[in-house]
């Protein structure tokens, strides 16, 4: 698990965070810096690895938190808004080292995020949920062309079609609850 807050061991260097859980599962030292070695390289920390967690920037340190999840080689990731402390340029760099890393790695990602850019642009699949339920599971181009309903419209929507007078109540043909365009729309 990736978290919003990093979750590092403030006391323990940048090598001693990547590989304090593989030592609590009875790995050979040689195996642990063999791992810790390869994924510093991976996420450009090789430089960093003798510092705390202090001496490093923002995009350093979701780095580290992301090397420590991956060194252990897990079959599913789960990245819990990973990106919502870092400034936007930030954000769009360290998105596509996820990205690189998903296909390098062959890993499952389950990321959560309430930023539909990251989650249009980052996803083979997106579920959109409000209050715990299920609103839509789709493509994210399924979703942006053919939103279930006004709430997934306002969420994928860009711009957001929040309060649009564009999208009129009711139901479609086929009994649907999706989002309905009025003429206004099309004018």
């Amino acid at each position: 698990m990736v978290f919003q807050s990093y979750a590092l061991y403030s006391h323990m260097t940048v090598r001693e965070n990547m590989d304090f859980a593989l030592e609590l599962e009875g790995r050979d030292k040689a195996t642990i810096n063999r791992l810790v070695n390869e994924m510093a390289g991976i996420l450009a920390l090789e430089p960093l690895l003798d510092c705390l967690p202090k001496q490093l920037s923002g995009g350093q340190r979701q780095r580290v938190a992301m090397g420590r999840a991956i060194v252990r080689h897990p079959k599913v990731f789960l990245f819990d808004e990973p990106l919502s402390n870092l400034d936007a340029k930030l954000r769009v760099t360290m998105r596509s080292e996820i990205e690189d890393l998903h296909w390098r790695l062959g890993t499952t990602i389950v990321y959560v995020t309430h930023d539909q850019i990251e989650a249009m642009t980052m996803a083979d699949k997106i579920v959109v949920m409000r209050a715990g339920r299920v609103e839509q599971i789709g493509k994210p181009l399924d979703l942006y062309d053919r939103p279930n309903n006004t709430f997934v419209a306002a969420f994928i929507g860009s711009p957001s079609m929040r309060g649009h007078p564009s999208i009129g109540p009711g139901r479609h043909a086929d009994g649907s609850n999706r989002a309905t365009l009025t003429s206004r729309s099309l004018a």
